[in-house]
């Protein structure tokens, strides 16, 4: 069939949205209309080259939609489910996901070739090649085929529009402060960068049962939007927030501090351990330029106060289980989904939702399909 997408074919250039090609679901695939996807930093990330990703190549990966088609094999989804996608495919049988840590199933290795994971062969073609997609999903399209593994079925009530958001940001960054960071009750947390995963984050801390959560930003809007999503203060740098945090906690600092900024930066992880506590944890989120390989920080300041730095991917959660656990949350009125897009945009109009979101206007921009 033909179909229309946004493709990367030179790193530091637009998105071109033209026609595509696009084959049949070979076994084990599923053909998804697709009616949303979120525009997350990721996919800058290839713009900019910070993730490798082979080109051309079809962004997105924060998406959501209702099956077409399956293909041999697919038995448990059928035309009109209502899927979302977890960016980490998960197969339920590697040493990963057994022990649930599915966010870090095996086959999360052949994220960087953007082909299909039976065969590592392309659905997608455009100008007579084959071209990849990103996450192993091309969100950035009206139609896309993906490996059943990478589909998490949902409840048709939820708006796809929203749910889209859990394909990663949501999910990332709530599984940053519940998982990764283990935020327990009465806890100091610090948010760095307010963002689609950062503001997560933030209503992470705060339904854990934070006591303070410090939002640091440099973009006003982002603070106030902060404070909407359950922030209890706001700065905007690690270094005003540093006496706030000092001053609020009696100089005990800060329990958890949470890296969610757009490109991380190993230059300021001693500004983050400054913020944290004796026996504290700081957690990388954020995506880092593939070819940083060093971080500044005090070591001494690491073992006398036996501080950790730890990582973290998908916010440390497990799609399958963490997807409809939020999406029942969001039907509680527990978690905002409707405050996290700041603006909505066709597929025609990606590069101007990327211009947004490099001057900070968007939370988070969602292209939304007819």
């Amino acid at each position: 069939m033909k179909t229309k997408a946004a493709i990367l074919w030179e790193l530091n250039k637009p998105w071109s949205v033209e026609e595509i090609d696009l084959d049949p679901p070979g076994p084990g695939e599923v053909l998804v209309n697709m009616v949303a996807s979120g525009m997350c930093h990721s996919d800058e990330h290839l713009v900019t080259g910070d993730l490798p990703f082979a080109l051309p190549i079809i962004g997105g990966h924060e998406g959501a939609g209702v099956v077409a088609q399956v293909g041999e094999g697919v038995s448990w989804l059928a035309p009109g489910d209502h899927v979302v996608f977890g960016f980490i495919p998960s197969c339920g049988r590697c040493p990963s996901c057994s022990t649930g840590h599915s966010n870090l199933c095996d086959l999360g290795a052949y994220l960087g070739t953007g082909r299909q994971i039976t065969d590592q062969t392309a659905r997608h073609h455009a100008q007579g090649q084959d071209v990849g997609i990103m996450c192993l999903l091309g969100t950035f399209a009206h139609h896309t085929v993906v490996n059943e593994a990478s589909c998490i079925k949902i409840e048709k009530d939820v708006p796809l529009d929203k749910a889209c958001l859990l394909g990663c940001g949501v999910v990332t960054g709530w599984g940053s402060s519940v998982y990764a960071a283990d935020v327990q009750p009465g806890d100091t947390v610090c948010v760095v960068g307010i963002g689609g995963i950062g503001a997560n984050a933030v209503q992470g801390a705060k339904l854990a049962g934070a006591k303070r959560v410090i939002a640091i930003d440099p973009v006003e809007f982002k603070r106030e939007k902060a404070m909407q999503f359950g922030a209890t203060h706001t700065a905007s740098s690690m270094t005003e927030a540093a006496d706030l945090v000092r001053d609020i906690t009696w100089g005990t600092m800060a329990n958890k501090v949470i890296m969610t900024m757009g490109v991380g930066s190993g230059a300021v992880i001693g500004e983050a351990l400054a913020l944290t506590a004796k026996r504290g944890r700081v957690v990388v989120t954020n995506i880092h330029p593939a070819l940083e390989f060093s971080a500044n920080m005090s070591l001494l300041d690491l073992t006398l106060m036996e501080k950790q730095v730890v990582g973290s991917l998908f916010g440390s959660g497990n799609p399958r289980a963490d997807i409809p656990k939020l999406l029942g949350l969001y039907r509680e009125g527990q978690l905002d989904l409707d405050g996290l897009v700041t603006k909505t945009y066709s597929l025609d109009g990606v590069n101007d939702g990327y211009d947004d979101m490099r001057s900070g206007k968007n939370i988070r921009g969602v292209l939304v399909y007819n």
